[in-house]
């Protein structure tokens, strides 16, 4: 088979589209579909690019989401081939992006150019949804395009999102929903003072450390057939001057819960507070909803994409929420099945991102597979 998918992923790892920039992936994406008979449509907001490039007219809507921005590549000298430069070698494509998620844009546009060339006049619509803010706060991406679609009145019935959702090899995991992600910043107040004189002073760690014990052991749920329970985990904590005798007179910490549909944003707020309140602190807490948990339960989309994937990889992959969160917790909105399916993901976010060679075609083609059985009940 061609390395149609290589060649175009390495054109996307080329340009430097380092979150929120999208530095033309999206241009090129849309100067192979349009000729094809796909309608473009950009939503532009604040520095961010959003592409909605649909084939078709009628339902049902098939689409297949993903990002265009990276992270950061870190110290280059860490890198053993320029991040921007995509590498071939010891059978791995190496470059920012390669796994997360160039390589599933590739394949994207591939299986949706193999799929019209053989199937011109296929019933429904076939879209590709495309943001360059996924790896950045998230807020002028796809739930920008999705407002606007709800604003419209216009709905997917089933969405691919191309997450690097596989473990330890090709094929073993979809995705079928994903944890809610609720962060917190804690603001513990105290009375500065001299180390010496601990009486005429408050020391903020001393007080909180009771009660953030308590927190970090205390069992918020018991998850559920979906999902595993939900964790607590503080990320940070800052006190001080930075001076060995000064006792400090504030605390902050930042926390975070990966939460299952067995609690809500809600309840954990109020859990959380019960507990300080009961400890008597003076603080305030600045919180932060990332996503709320979402879950598509097995149906004709998860059914669909275990059956491409048996078929192209052999291989029966797990269905699972774990991991982070994905712009999936956007478009749960506007569709009723949403599932991730992409490459390996051990390298995501590492110096000397790779994506295996072996993974690439093969990666295309479940996808145009799941795309002709959706859309042709194959």
């Amino acid at each position: 088979m061609k390395n149609e998918t290589l060649e175009l992923a390495r054109a996307l790892i080329r340009r430097k589209s380092v979150t929120p920039e999208d530095a033309g992936c999206q241009e090129l994406i849309a100067e192979r579909l349009v000729p094809l008979g796909f309608k473009a449509e950009r939503f532009v907001c604040n520095d961010v690019v959003n592409l909605w490039i649909r084939h078709g007219t009628a339902r049902p809507v098939v689409a297949l989401a993903g990002h265009t921005d990276v992270v950061p590549p870190g110290p280059l000298e860490k890198w053993n081939s320029d991040p921007f430069e995509p590498t071939v070698r010891e059978g791995n494509l190496y470059g920012r992006g390669a796994a997360d998620m160039k390589t599933s844009i590739a394949a994207f546009v591939t299986a949706a150019e193999r799929f019209v060339a053989a199937h011109p006049d296929h019933p429904g619509s076939l879209g590709l949804l495309v943001t360059s803010d996924e790896e950045g706060p998230s807020v002028d991406g796809t739930v920008r395009v999705v407002e606007a679609f709800k604003a419209r009145g216009e709905r997917l019935d089933y969405c691919i999102v191309g997450e690097p959702s596989s473990v330890e090899r090709f094929g073993d995991t979809i995705k079928n929903g994903r944890r809610g992600s609720l962060t917190g910043r804690l603001i513990v107040q105290g009375v500065q003072g001299h180390v010496a004189y601990p009486q005429r002073a408050k020391n903020p760690v001393h007080l909180a450390a009771p009660a953030l014990a308590e927190i970090s052991t205390t069992e918020w749920d018991k998850g559920n057939e979906y999902f595993p329970p939900t964790t607590f985990q503080i990320s940070n904590v800052k006190a001080g001057t930075g001076a060995q005798n000064i006792i400090p007179g504030s605390m902050q910490v930042d926390f975070n819960f990966r939460f299952s549909t067995a609690s809500t944003p809600e309840g954990l707020k109020a859990r959380v507070t019960k507990i300080l309140d009961l400890h008597k602190l003076e603080y305030t807490i600045e919180w932060t909803l990332g996503g709320k948990p979402f879950i598509t339960p097995r149906g004709k989309l998860v059914e669909t994409l275990t059956r491409a994937v048996r078929k192209v990889s052999g291989v029966t992959p797990e269905i699972n929420c774990t991991g982070g969160t994905s712009d999936g917790r956007f478009i749960i909105d506007i569709c009723d099945e949403v599932a991730e399916f992409g490459p390996v993901n051990r390298s995501i976010h590492k110096v000397n991102e790779a994506v295996a060679l072996e993974e690439i075609e093969p990666l295309a083609e479940v996808y145009r597979a799941a795309i002709e059985d959706l859309l042709l009940g194959r």
